[in-house]
């Protein structure tokens, strides 16, 4: 499987959980159409995908079935913040103890979810309770200097300077604004969930300043975003941020 420029640091990020040979039980929160939970089933994974959106698990399910991993992958209509509640397993710090072997997961993905759920901490709490002892969080978010710098290239210095001060760059919107997070911000929310982060990475330092009509060699951007994923000053432009983090064990 070769991933789009774009992911290729997150993937190269799940690679050595993922590709080693070992079926794991994966949640992918917020991962509707299936973008990471089709080929993860590909690779011999069992996926649940929570999305609030039933077009999207739709998409999902008509996905798996093309590739051929239908029963690999399960879909759950319902949010972030209400994890045990979808998956049916006790909330966190309940008198009922801790939750039976369907509510643990050895992989969960968070991708683009915290920018747009009501409450990330407790979206990550969620997260964390049903992680078993050991397991890891793939969490990638919208990386803040990254949207300053993309609006300032467009031509858009006064939402650039918004941003750049934390504030909606756009106040008359019919919706809610979308939240960006700088490294030690995401960083800071994982280890209040409990977990240890590791490294973060930058996600499409150069894809998305390139847009979709570059004649440039796929291979070869992938190649450079893999290269820049982890080095400053190019990461901390990036589009996005990711980071793997791990349950503690118990001792």
């Amino acid at each position: 499987m070769q991933p789009p420029a774009r992911t290729a640091a997150i993937w190269a990020a799940l690679s050595p959980v993922v590709d080693a040979g070992t079926p794991l039980r994966v949640l992918d929160v917020g991962g509707g159409s299936g973008m990471f939970a089709v080929p993860l089933a590909q690779l011999g994974h069992d996926v649940t995908v929570v999305d609030p959106s039933a077009d999207a698990l739709a998409t999902l399910h008509r996905r798996a079935d093309t590739a051929g991993v239908d029963s690999r992958v399960r879909g759950l209509q319902g949010d972030g913040d209400r994890l045990h509640t979808v998956l049916g397993v006790p909330a966190r710090g309940t008198a009922t103890g801790e939750a039976g072997p369907e509510g643990y997961f050895d992989l969960v993905l968070c991708h683009s979810v915290i920018e747009v759920v009501d409450d990330p901490v407790s979206t990550l709490r969620e997260i964390a309770a049903v992680l078993r002892p050991g397991g890891q969080l793939s969490i990638a978010t919208a990386n803040r200097a990254g949207a300053v710098l993309a609006r300032a290239v467009a031509g858009h210095p006064v939402e650039a300077r918004a941003l750049l001060d934390d504030t909606d760059p756009a106040p008359g919107r019919a919706g809610p604004a979308r939240r960006r997070f700088s490294p030690s911000e995401l960083l800071d929310l994982v280890t209040g969930a409990g977990l240890l982060p590791g490294g973060w990475r930058g996600v499409s330092v150069v894809a998305d300043l390139l847009g979709a009509p570059s004649d440039a060699d796929p291979a070869a951007v992938r190649t450079l975003e893999l290269a820049l994923a982890g080095t400053s000053p190019y990461r901390d432009v990036a589009t996005g941020l990711h980071v793997l983090a791990t349950r503690p064990t118990a001792g």
